[in-house]
């Protein structure tokens, strides 16, 4: 594995669960699937940080539920 698909693999997942919570506040529906993505691939790169990538995976899951769900209560839009 290469130093910088690890970088990128790390960069990836951070960014994944920085998108995941930030979709708690502004829509869920947009967000969580792109940051789902992110985190997927950063997972498959694989490297050092496959850790990190597997939190962010963990992270996106949980903050699509208590997004949708603070969205539904809240009466904001989903998308």
């Amino acid at each position: 594995m290469s130093p910088q698909a690890d970088a990128i693999a790390g960069l990836l997942a951070a960014l994944a669960i920085f998108v995941s919570l930030i979709s708690i506040a502004y829509r869920p529906g947009r967000l969580v699937p792109a940051a789902l993505l992110m985190a997927l691939l950063a997972t498959a790169i694989g490297g050092r940080h496959q850790r990190l990538a597997a939190l962010a995976v963990a992270v996106g899951a949980v903050c699509f539920v208590v997004g949708m769900v603070l969205a539904v209560l809240t009466d904001n839009p989903l998308y």
